[in-house]
């Protein structure tokens, strides 16, 4: 595991005494994992996260754990705008839409999924996100090719598994934009952004099928019923 001991303009103290609740998931969007080290670790970029992983595992660390890192810029989940000081951030090496986006090695999530479950294991981590989900209308990452369903497998995150009356109550409210922007909300995203831009997140991040019909930003039947399951595992219902 690398080490870099992190420039003072790279990390600060936690604001208000502040505790991490919030995993958050970004991908590097760079060309190579050289510029992305570079830039994480320039003493000019103010811009930082706890972790950086390489296509072939390699996990680096980044900044302290106890110390908030400049990786979610203007951001929001469940009425907290400050997610920096909330959050653990994972930079994971991928050139992202801009430049090729591409699924991530078997390796690479290997390594996700180890550091995340010790992250978990050390603090009281109650949300996975992506970077997308916090800001739906700014950002991509990790994107619809990142393997959230292994991570809730393996007890990191959550991931959507319907009941029969899930699909049932589905029906009567995904006829309804209202109705269902409402659960979006409840759910955690922030009510200030695009709806259509909250479906694709979410979609991205739940429901990746959607990318392949060309319909990530449509709500459909299966897209309420998911979030239904996601909001009653959290016991929000």
């Amino acid at each position: 595991m690398f080490l870099w001991s992190s420039k003072k303009n790279k990390y600060q103290e936690r604001r208000e005494g502040a505790k991490p609740n919030i995993l958050l998931m970004h991908y590097t969007g760079m060309k190579t994992m050289e510029e992305a080290m570079e830039r994480l670790s320039g003493k000019d970029a103010e811009v930082s996260a706890h972790y950086l992983i390489d296509e072939d595992g390699a996990i680096h660390d980044l900044v302290p754990e106890q110390y908030r890192a400049w990786h979610a810029g203007v951001s929001y989940w469940k009425g907290v705008t400050d997610i920096n000081s909330y959050s653990i951030g994972v930079e994971i090496v991928n050139p992202g839409h801009e430049w090729g986006y591409r699924p991530f090695p078997a390796e690479q999530m290997e390594s996700v999924l180890e550091l995340a479950k010790r992250i978990c294991n050390r603090h009281d981590i109650k949300y996975v996100l992506a970077h997308s989900d916090v800001a739906p209308e700014r950002k991509k990452d990790p994107g619809e090719f990142f393997d959230w369903r292994r991570l809730a497998d393996n007890g990191v995150g959550v991931w959507p598994d319907p009941s029969k009356e899930q699909y049932e109550q589905a029906e009567k409210i995904a006829v309804c934009d209202y109705e269902t922007e409402k659960l979006f909300v409840q759910y955690g995203y922030n009510p200030a952004s695009a709806y259509v831009d909250i479906i694709t997140a979410f979609h991205r991040h739940y429901f990746p099928e959607k990318f392949v019909e060309g319909k990530e930003g449509e709500v459909c039947l299966e897209s309420v019923a998911r979030l239904l399951s996601l909001i009653h595992q959290s016991k929000q219902l």
